[in-house]
């Protein structure tokens, strides 16, 4: 029964994390790592390499803005089966018919 409520009370812990880190604007590396749910050496090596926006105010630690986050993560989309299909039929559709002016 005691490990049924430890239980539950670690799930419920997470959660409340979870929801912080959603109403702020600025994270720590920490809570990047949370947030982006990287290794903390895979996300030095994303830093160290600029291939993830951050700022570094002060020279040693290292700061995140969520939105510039959520735009990294959506960078690159794959299309769907559907819409490669669609582009493939639009393309077959157009070829051949060319404007004139």
């Amino acid at each position: 029964m005691q490990e049924q409520i430890l239980l539950k009370l670690d799930s419920i812990e997470k959660r409340l994390v979870e929801q912080n880190l959603l109403q702020k604007e600025i994270f720590t590396f920490a809570e990047a790592c949370l947030y982006l749910d990287l290794s903390s050496s895979h996300l030095y090596k994303l830093t160290s390499s600029n291939t993830i926006p951050c700022y570094c105010p002060q020279g040693k630690k290292l700061y995140f803005r969520r939105p510039e986050l959520d735009l990294w993560l959506t960078r690159t989309r794959s299309a769907s089966v559907a819409e490669v299909e669609q582009k493939a039929a639009d393309y077959i559709s157009n070829k051949g018919r060319r404007t004139r002016r």
